[in-house]
């Protein structure tokens, strides 16, 4: 039976979501809120969605809605998760799931309390590179995996600027600070999307910003935060490490690709940059750029894309691969705009699927939590100069 969604947030991303939303068969009907109202008026017209709710209080208590779809700014998600779990509705959250060891944990708390549906939308485990990868590894062929490496590149230059000064207004600034490994799902999620384990450990390390412009400036943030770029080198269970980078001052073309990645194992390898994707054996190695990069979905002038800043479009559009099974995805979904190398329509798809046949997404709240707690904590080990801490882990789903 098809359900409700309520998207809670209009701003430059949601729209893409909504529409998606607004098509697939296992959805009824799509109202909008915002704490800018004319924004979910202007969405609700241009994508002929059901209506709008005046509050997120007054949708999470409306009988209408089933589910709700939180694409709120990012340090603000985890109390709205609980909030709307606990009124009922079933959650899907943009990245991160929370900011907070506490938060995280009051997620995983309600999700077993309520045995309602939590999925965060991470990019990344449907990135065509995690693809294969997860194929490779369900194949043995990396032998046994002993490190990875996720790197979410983006310069704050091509496009933050302005996505920060769209949804912060004049503050805009104080928010453009948000510290880079409090961000860490589409590094970490692409790793650990392919490799089952999680991290235990982490030491990490933090670089001061020198623009002086008033952004990573810790008199200025409201995170207190003036690290624009950080790594963080993490213990695996089971054996094995990993290193992150989230990089916001950067000489990358993030545009080509924002999220790149490596693992290495003792019977293969596979490795990427920018525009080349390799995956390497003893015996030599094969080129396989081709199945692995995308293909724009729609025109990066498609009028849908008006509040998006250009340099950031080529993300919104980025559609399939040839590894993607587009035969899992609903028909009505098949020719509409995709985006973040061809994840938006497995990320509705998955959600709408464990909704309507009441089983965990694949990324569930306690997977979510091993894609986001390593970088809180890593946060944290940059503020202490590099200081290994050890990383609390939410264990495994139970049952539904």
């Amino acid at each position: 039976m098809a359900f409700t969604v309520g998207v809670v947030g209009a701003g430059q991303f949601s729209g893409q979501f909504a529409a998606l939303f607004q098509h697939h068969p296992g959805v009824s009907a799509v109202h909008v809120t915002d704490v800018i109202s004319d924004r979910a008026d202007d969405l609700v017209q241009a994508s002929g969605l059901a209506g709008t709710f005046a509050s997120f209080e007054d949708m999470i208590a409306s009988p209408q809605i089933d589910a709700v779809a939180i694409f709120t700014q990012r340090w603000t998600h985890g109390p709205l998760v609980v909030r709307a779990l606990r009124a009922g509705k079933h959650v899907y959250s943009a990245v991160p799931m929370a900011i907070s060891v506490d938060e995280i944990g009051a997620i995983i708390e309600a999700v077993r309390e309520t045995g309602l549906t939590y999925m965060m939308g991470e990019t990344s485990y449907y990135n065509p590179a995690t693809v294969f990868a997860r194929q490779k590894v369900a194949e043995g062929a990396f032998g046994r995996l002993f490190y990875g490496e996720g790197d979410y590149v983006h310069d704050m230059d091509l496009g933050f600027y302005e996505a920060y000064q769209f949804s912060g207004g004049e503050g805009w600034k104080s928010t453009a600070s948000y510290p880079p490994l409090l961000y860490p799902t589409h590094s970490i999620g692409g790793v650990l999307g392919a490799w089952p384990t999680h991290a235990t450990a982490v030491s990490a390390v933090g670089t001061v910003d020198q623009r002086g412009d008033g952004v990573f400036d810790r008199a200025v943030s409201q995170f207190d935060n003036d690290f624009s770029n950080a790594t963080a080198l993490f213990e695996l269970d089971g054996g094995g490490s990993m290193r992150v980078n989230e990089f916001r001052r950067v000489g990358y073309p993030s545009h080509l690709r924002e999220s790149r990645f490596r693992w290495f194992g003792t019977e293969g390898s596979f490795e990427q940059l920018a525009l080349t994707s390799v995956w390497q054996t003893k015996e030599g190695v094969e080129d396989i750029s081709d199945l692995i990069d995308t293909h724009a979905s729609i025109s990066a002038d498609d009028p849908t894309l008006a509040n998006v800043a250009p340099a950031l479009r080529d993300a919104f559009i980025s559609g399939y691969a040839k590894i993607h099974d587009l035969e899992r995805i609903p028909e009505e979904l098949r020719p509409l705009h995709n985006g973040h190398e061809g994840s938006h329509h497995f990320l509705v798809d998955d959600f709408v699927r464990a909704v309507t046949d009441e089983v965990l997404p694949p990324v569930n709240a306690w997977q979510a939590a091993r894609f986001t707690l390593p970088g809180v904590i890593a946060h944290e080990s940059a503020r202490r100069g590099g200081e290994r801490l050890t990383i609390p882990d939410m264990g495994e789903p139970n049952d539904r």
